[in-house]
C-alpha cells in the first residue's frame, strides 16, 4: 500500500502489490525543475518508492562498511533500475510521458549531485522526513531504505508532503560521522543541503577510507545508528 491511502488507478497498484513495493506515492512536482523529456518539457508529477535494505547487515555498519553493505547496495539498486524501468514502460502503455531517474546516479560530479534529488521526491510523496543524515527517514524502515523516482505527466493524486522532521533532540547520526561533514540541522522542505551536509567532506573521507566499496561511494555509518534503523533490527523481519 501507498504511504497515504489515496485514490490511483487500479492497474498500478495492482503493479505495486505484484511488485512487493509497499513503500510508495505520488509526488506533486509543479514548480520544480524536473528532469525535461525528449522535447524539453517538464514533468508534473513522480512516482517516487523504496526498497528496504536487509535490517541485519545495516545494523552491522556501525563501524564502517563492509563488503556485505556494498554487496546489498549493489543488489537493491540493481532492483530499483530493473523495476523503475519496468514502470515506466507500462506507464507508456497507458499514454503517458515518463522518464526514470536512475537509482544512486551522480550526473553533477563537481556539485556531488543527480539529476533531481530523490528525497525531494520522497518528501513530497509523503514517505518519510530527511534526517540530519541527509537520509530519508521512513517509520516503517528507518532510514535502511534505497529510492527511486518515475516522473511522469499521468494524473495523480499526490500524498500530503511531509513538512517537519521527527528526529527530535537526536543527534546520534552527527556524533557518528567520522568524516564531521554533519552539521546537526534539523530538516525542513527547502532547506538547502549544504547547511545540513559538507558534501565535500563526506565525499573524501570515503574515498580515503572506502574505496574498496564501490570507489567510495558507500559509508552508511550514520545511517546505521540511527534509531528509526535500529527499532527495525530488533523487530521480527517483514
Amino acid at each position: 500500500m501507498s504511504a497515504h491511502a489515496t485514490s490511483f488507478p487500479s492497474w498500478l497498484t495492482e503493479w505495486m502489490e505484484a511488485s512487493k513495493i509497499v513503500l510508495w506515492g505520488a509526488a506533486d512536482l509543479r514548480g520544480f525543475s524536473t528532469p525535461l523529456d525528449e522535447a524539453g518539457c517538464n514533468f508534473p508529477f513522480a512516482l517516487s518508492f523504496a526498497i528496504p535494505m536487509d535490517p541485519q547487515i545495516m545494523a552491522a555498519v556501525s563501524n564502517g562498511p563492509n563488503q556485505a553493505y556494498a554487496d546489498e547496495y549493489a543488489r537493491v539498486n540493481k532492483r530499483l533500475n530493473e523495476l523503475s524501468g519496468a514502470l515506466a514502460d507500462r506507464i507508456r502503455l497507458e499514454g503517458f510521458r515518463t522518464k526514470v531517474l536512475a537509482a544512486s546516479e551522480r550526473t553533477d560530479t563537481l556539485n556531488i549531485k543527480g539529476d533531481f534529488p530523490q528525497k525531494t521526491a520522497a518528501t513530497r510523496a509523503g514517505l518519510g522526513w530527511i534526517g540530519r543524515h541527509c537520509q530519508l527517514i521512513s517509520r516503517r524502515f528507518g532510514p535502511w531504505i534505497r529510492l527511486e523516482t518515475v516522473f511522469t505527466d499521468m494524473e495523480l493524486s499526490p500524498a500530503k508532503p511531509t513538512d517537519r522532521s521527527y528526529c527530535g533532540r537526536c543527534t546520534r547520526c552527527v556524533e557518528a560521522c567520522p568524516a564531521g561533514a554533519l552539521k546537526g540541522k534539523a530538516w525542513y522542505p527547502g532547506l538547502p543541503r549544504e547547511e545540513m551536509l559538507d558534501v565535500r567532506a563526506c565525499d573524501q573521507w570515503k574515498k580515503e577510507h572506502y574505496f574498496q566499496y564501490h570507489k567510495g561511494h558507500n559509508c552508511g555509518i550514520c545511517s546505521a545508528v540511527c534509531p528509526y534503523g535500529l527499532k527495525r533490527a530488533m523487530s521480527r523481519p517483514c
